[in-house]
């Protein structure tokens, strides 16, 4: 009899329970979380003659678990937290949550999805997607410093400072600033300390952008043929995607973009709406081609979104059906990678 293990992990601790094919749980264990964690998991599993593992969350807070699995050689499947919710609300009578039964319906959930994703030894492409992550994450702490220096500015300086503010401007409008007023004083020290913020971020994005191009080209990418496709917007692009095994066909993959969109029909009436969802990296990728390509004439992309609004459509209409078109494009051009790489 196969068992299927379904592991809810934590930060601290590892809930695992066992399941016959019937769906029963047989056996259950808990492990804290730590340097023995495979181990003690294993030898719980020792007792059953046929097993096999799932996990849920192998890319968040099951990650470490799961690939001490996958390094170890022991197979072991992605379940997805809607997934197993599901089954636990409907299929499991286990509607209470916790660590119990959602490890049971884990389990379930391998047992009746035999398309669930195996976890693989991290490649080449989770390098970037970390430094993908690290680069967003810095961008957004510049916009945020950059915010809150306009905000600072606005409180000594009549009109505040225009938009685009370099750092020695800043700077400069700082010098002639009336710090009579104990306040403004302070405020002053702020926007310098902002100041350096920023330049310190600066710095550490560069830094970031020149490990990007590097990992990106050592990847041997063609989406960096694609007209308005740079090695960033390639790398967040690569970074979302991971096994292209994951998409049928192009229209899987424009759903899972986001730039399909969506039925919302209702009798006889036929129509679709915009699709909120989706992999937004992903989506934010393809919108940064779709501007690129019309902003320069002379291209198909530019050609078709002209040939958009000449059919009365509105700008943001046209910009959508090119988003999707590009996704395409982006298919083809991942799909060749792949069977390159094979």
């Amino acid at each position: 009899m196969m068992i299927t293990i379904g592991i809810d992990p934590h930060k601290r601790s590892h809930t695992a329970v066992a399941v016959d094919d019937e769906e029963n749980e047989v056996a259950r264990t808990r492990v804290l979380a730590g340097p023995n964690q495979l181990a003690e998991l294993c030898g719980f599993a020792a007792q059953f003659d046929e097993h096999r593992w799932a996990v849920e969350a192998a890319t968040g807070v099951g990650l470490l678990l799961s690939q001490q699995f996958a390094r170890a050689g022991i197979e072991i499947v992605d379940v997805p937290a809607a997934l197993a919710a599901r089954v636990r609300l409907l299929g499991s009578g286990r509607t209470s949550k916790t660590d119990r039964n959602d490890a049971h319906s884990i389990a379930v959930a391998a047992i009746r999805d035999p398309k669930l994703r195996a976890v693989e030894v991290e490649q080449h492409l989770a390098q970037i997607r970390l430094l993908v992550d690290r680069q967003m994450q810095l961008a957004s702490s510049r916009t945020q410093a950059v915010a809150r220096l306009h905000a600072l500015l606005r409180e000594v300086l009549p009109g505040g400072a225009r938009l685009g503010l370099r750092a020695h401007m800043a700077r400069a409008l700082l010098e002639d600033l009336d710090t009579s007023h104990p306040a403004d004083a302070t405020r002053q020290e702020i926007a310098l300390e902002l100041i350096a913020d920023i330049e310190r971020i600066d710095e550490l994005l560069k830094m970031s952008k020149a490990r990007l191009v590097a990992e990106v080209n050592a990847s041997n990418t063609t989406l960096i043929e694609i007209k308005g496709c740079g090695p960033i917007t390639a790398a967040m692009i690569l970074s979302r995607v991971r096994n292209l095994d994951r998409f049928p066909d192009s229209g899987h993959f424009a759903a899972y973009n986001g730039t399909a969109p969506i039925e919302a029909s209702s009798g006889e009436r036929r129509r679709h709406r915009l699709n909120p969802k989706g992999n937004r990296t992903l989506n934010r990728a393809i919108g940064i081609i779709a501007v690129s390509q019309i902003r320069h004439p002379g291209n198909p992309g530019r050609d078709y979104y002209d040939r958009k609004l000449a059919e009365g459509k509105t700008r943001r209409e046209a910009l959508r059906a090119l988003k999707r078109q590009i996704s395409n494009v982006v298919w083809r051009h991942l799909v060749y990678d792949d069977e390159r790489r094979r």
